[in-house]
């Protein structure tokens, strides 16, 4: 495989920046902060289980084209505090926007995520395709410090269509000079990142690091960055 590889893209969420330790940290900021606690939501961990479960419901349907990216921020945080019985009158609806504010702030990678990149930079040409929200993408990638390791940033609103569509694919290569034959996508979402290349016929490896089952359509996975160092 890496014999024919020029060309690697990345996703960025949930794949090097770690979406999930990032967001739970600006949750717990932010319980203390609204005293999410007088409102009846009764721990931060709770609070960040059920956004967690609809937020990732959320982003498969915006991955698709079901939902749009208002209706996505409209509802994660809403549709959490009224699982968890906070009155429609007391939701905060300043908590989106403090949300979005903080989060693309925080810095923590997956492990070993700029080792792999450096490694990697040294024999390959390496690019972003994500679905994140422009404004939010551009400063988790700046203040991580992974622009110096990337040569593309595709996102999909500047595209104007999301992963799975091939139309995102086509237009990342033709922004890198790519050819479909010498590129390879790394991502962790099945639909979007796996099955949206490979349906393109781009050779793809899953990003596996919680080791959910890997479907019989997927041909490659790792569960922790650092065994590409080995693939590659």
């Amino acid at each position: 495989m890496s014999h024919t590889v020029k060309h690697i893209f990345f996703d960025l969420d949930h794949t090097i920046w770690d979406f999930d330790r990032n967001a739970e940290e600006t949750l717990l900021e932010l319980y203390e902060v609204y005293s999410l606690k007088s409102l009846g939501v009764h721990s931060a961990q709770e609070f960040i289980a059920k956004y967690t479960e609809n937020n990732h419901r959320l982003w498969a349907q915006y991955h698709l084209g079901k939902i749009t990216k208002d209706t996505l921020r409209a509802e994660r945080f809403s549709s959490t505090f009224i699982e968890l019985g906070v009155l429609p009158e007391l939701v905060p609806h300043q908590f989106e926007d403090d949300y979005v504010q903080l989060s693309p702030k925080k810095t923590n990678l997956f492990e070993g995520a700029k080792k792999v990149l450096a490694y990697l930079q040294n024999k390959y040409q390496l690019h972003i395709i994500s679905n994140g929200f422009k404004e939010t993408t551009l400063i988790k990638m700046d203040l991580s410090g992974l622009n110096p390791y990337f040569k593309n940033v595709i996102i999909s609103e500047d595209v104007g269509v999301n992963k799975p569509d091939k139309a995102i694919f086509e237009h990342a290569l033709h922004k890198a000079g790519a050819q479909l034959h010498e590129s390879i996508m790394i991502g962790d979402s099945l639909e979007a990142d796996i099955r949206g290349a490979q349906g393109f016929g781009m050779k793809a490896i899953f990003f596996n690091p919680h080791k959910a089952e890997k479907p019989h359509d997927v041909h490659w996975q790792i569960h922790h960055l650092e065994e590409l160092l080995h693939h590659f």
